[in-house]
């Protein structure tokens, strides 16, 4: 899967389902403090992605994902895996 196909398959479901304007979606956006989600929001988009782009999300493994970039750059090292 190609990167952009990713970032749109994400930013897709950020700006449908978590209610996030798409203008404020880019690489440097921080997911707390700039695009809003908490602990909840992570819970669902853990499920999404994981339904989406098939493949197990270790809590672990999400704590360095800071900003959107990082969340992109995760989701694509797990799908060259």
């Amino acid at each position: 899967m190609e990167r952009s196909e990713i970032e749109s398959k994400v930013n897709e479901f950020l700006v449908e389902e978590m209610e996030i304007e798409g203008a404020d979606i880019n690489d440097d956006a921080k997911l707390k403090e700039d695009l809003g989600l908490d602990s909840l929001d992570f819970v669902d988009i853990v499920v999404i992605v994981e339904k989406t782009f098939g493949f197990k999300i270790k809590p672990e493994e999400m704590s360095g994902v800071l900003t959107m970039k990082d969340f992109y750059d995760y989701i694509e090292s797990k799908m060259q895996v």
